[in-house]
């Protein structure tokens, strides 16, 4: 289950306006039994661990759009691999761009788990994880995934970045329902008084939908909402902007793209509409916010972050360092790198869990399955695998929040692991 609602605050409110991911039809009881037989024998002379990364490095929403998190991974590999690798054996990364097409991700599924024999799956990324089923069929443990779409809330074996108490029994959530938290509106309601907030969407089922579910969110934490839609083709954002100022809204949230978020701020400072927070989400978390708002310096100054991760530039945390460090080459950073950094760690750690057995994929299924919570040495907040018959009524959350101030870049407000709420779980259809 999201921490919040999950599949919302990261990357649907951007990037699936217009597309849904396939979940598959059902599988047989059969298929979700663990300790089955694994096709990875067990082996410990040296030989490369093999690993897959599945992005959708080349899609309808632009070409760079899903790559952070193979980015993250594949860095946290190559230093690994320069310590020595995995008790001595090196992780030999096989990387497939699906091409953001149901058909290209279940070509890659078949590629790396049938002719590859990959370990494990990491950092999954991918625009329609159309092939999910057949990796829950595998029982090959999918370690750290980016949750766009319903997959990682449906299928076992699969184990998004922020965890999930769903049954995942080829079911998504519970009856088809997910649930997700309040706590993005409970912070900025407690810590910076916000009362009124605006919902900007696009008159198109995805976008629109997205911003109902953040609708009920803000009036269940008392907010006064102010809804505003668009045309898709022909977006009148002057207008928007200007019924922004005369309503005098706190907050905006969005359920539009990342050219429409720039153009919604080029209005809103053209219109002089200041606000406490012009809210995005993780997926936009990151360094190339000058030149996505090179026009809009007011608003630029006022977008705010939430995560479930570190700060990528909190760099007094050790973590994070080893993080930076690791990327610099690389000419931009991102939450989402950071989170595929994560995610190969996590592998790391389930990999060196077993070695009695020799590394499988049924030992890197049971440390993920164990249901202990994990962190990622502080760059996660803590990440936890049930499968509850029922879904909580509340839970208590810890949220990663940064602003964004030109000069100094994103930075963090408070601390990840003492900004927490209780808050109500609220159900939602994907």
């Amino acid at each position: 289950m999201p921490r919040r609602a999950r599949a919302a605050e990261t990357a649907v409110a951007g990037l699936l306006l217009l597309l849904s991911t396939a979940c598959g039809s059902r599988l047989p009881e059969s298929d979700f039994e663990h300790g089955g037989r694994t096709s990875t024998p067990a082996q410990r002379d040296g030989s490369p661990l093999r690993v897959g990364i599945i992005t959708s490095a080349t899609s309808p929403v632009g070409g760079n759009a899903f790559t952070g998190p193979r980015d993250g991974a594949k860095a946290y590999f190559d230093r690994l691999n320069a310590r020595g690798g995995i008790d001595g054996r090196p992780v030999e990364v096989r990387l497939c761009d699906d091409g953001g097409s149901g058909v290209g991700n279940n070509t890659c599924v078949h590629k790396l788990i049938d002719e590859d024999k990959v370990v494990a799956l990491v950092a999954t990324t991918a625009l329609d994880y159309a092939g999910a089923s057949r990796v829950a069929r595998a029982r090959v443990p999918d370690i750290g995934g980016q949750p766009i779409g319903a997959a990682y809330d449906t299928w076992p074996h699969l184990y998004g970045i922020y965890g999930s108490l769903a049954p995942r029994d080829g079911t998504t959530g519970w009856d088809g329902e997910q649930y997700g938290g309040t706590e993005v509106y409970r912070y900025f309601k407690r810590e910076h008084g916000a009362r009124t907030a605006a919902v900007v969407s696009y008159n198109q089922a995805a976008s629109a939908a997205y911003a109902s579910l953040v609708e009920r969110g803000l009036k269940a934490e008392g907010y006064q909402v102010v809804t505003e839609q668009v045309d898709f083709a022909l977006p009148n954002f002057r207008a928007v902007a200007a019924d922004l100022k005369e309503q005098g809204v706190d907050l905006v949230f969005d359920a539009i793209d990342s050219h429409g978020n720039a153009r919604l701020c080029e209005a809103m400072d053209d219109a002089g509409v200041e606000v406490t927070a012009k809210v995005t989400n993780v997926q936009n978390w990151t360094s190339t916010v000058p030149e996505d708002y090179e026009d809009a310096p007011r608003c630029r100054n006022a977008l705010w972050a939430t995560a479930s991760s570190r700060n990528h530039e909190d760099t007094g945390h050790e973590a994070v360092r080893e993080f930076r460090d690791a990327t610099k080459g690389l000419k931009t950073h991102s939450q989402w790198q950071l989170e595929g950094w994560a995610a190969a760690m996590w592998f790391t750690d389930a990999a060196r869990s077993c070695p009695e057995t020799g590394v499988t994929r049924a030992c890197v299924d049971a440390f993920m399955n164990r249901g202990e919570e994990y962190t990622a040495d502080g760059l996660l907040a803590p990440v936890v695998f049930e499968r509850r018959a029922e879904p909580p009524k509340t839970r208590r959350t810890c949220l990663s929040v940064a602003r964004w101030e030109d000069g100094r870049g994103w930075v963090s407000q408070g601390d990840m692991d003492s900004t927490c709420f209780d808050v109500p779980q609220l159900p939602y259809r994907p």
